[in-house]
């Protein structure tokens, strides 16, 4: 039987049904819900119908998507901090924040040309072949952060460090990579800005599509003031604080 009506868009009545099963604590953090049609069903609904308001508490924070699973109540979020501070010699060169303690996974891709804007951060021509690699990071093997990132093949193709994830070398992070090729990583410029979560995003991550977000513009300078790889950072806005710690000079005497 379903629960008491509300009024309005039958989108916000199941959701409203929704919200008072876990309020009540008829489904608890964690529990799984019903399908679609289950739900379809007990509400006289469409999944469409239900898709929307799913959607709506996933915008909430009291439902999450996961990829291939289903949609859960969503446990308390732990905001973590993201620490862009220069670690020059970090394993992750920046990718992940300090302290990071879960995992991730990567998928790299070789030959793939370059789209004008990632060309233009990168001082090639578009097209250019370069290795573009897509990482997903998890905490308590839920994700958290995804990254893409952006190496020219005419820097690394035909080495032993051409994919980023590979070789002897794997995991080691933009600047010990380079510097196995004789490059020098000196700088690193970044370019936070508001981002909204497109489809694919949302699906990996398991917020809705449209979800607020911080994407990270970023690119790695060697000493001579090339650009020898760009990623794009996208963080969501509920789950960290990004914090910059910045030295300061010493004062003039």
């Amino acid at each position: 039987m379903a629960d008491s009506s509300s009024a309005g868009a039958p989108y916000l009545r199941v959701a409203g049904a929704i919200r008072d099963r876990i309020a009540n604590g008829t489904w608890s953090p964690g529990d799984r819900l019903p399908s679609r049609g289950e739900l379809g069903a007990e509400f006289g609904v469409g999944e469409n119908v239900v898709r929307r308001a799913q959607e709506l508490l996933i915008a909430e924070g009291k439902l999450e998507g996961r990829a291939g699973s289903g949609t859960y109540v969503r446990a308390p979020v732990v905001r973590r901090k993201l620490r862009r501070t220069p670690r020059p010699r970090s394993a992750r060169s920046g990718v992940a924040p300090a302290g990071f303690s879960g995992t991730w996974e990567a998928d790299s891709t070789a030959k793939v040309p370059a789209p004008p804007a990632i060309a233009d951060r990168l001082g090639i021509q578009p097209g250019d072949p370069c290795v573009c690699t897509a990482y997903e990071f998890f905490t308590d093997r839920q994700p958290v952060m995804l990254t893409t990132s952006w190496e020219p093949m005419t820097i690394t193709g035909g080495t032993v460090v051409v994919l980023p994830e590979g070789g002897p070398l794997a995991g080691k992070g933009v600047v010990d990579r380079m510097a196995h090729l004789g490059i020098t990583v000196t700088r690193a410029v970044e370019r936070p800005r508001p981002a909204q979560a497109d489809r694919g995003q949302a699906h990996l991550l398991g917020i809705t599509t449209g979800a607020q977000g911080t994407l990270i513009e970023r690119i790695h300078y060697d000493s001579t003031g090339r650009a020898v790889e760009t990623a794009d950072i996208f963080i969501p806005a509920d789950r960290w604080d990004i914090e910059y710690d910045v030295d300061m000079p010493a004062p003039n005497t």
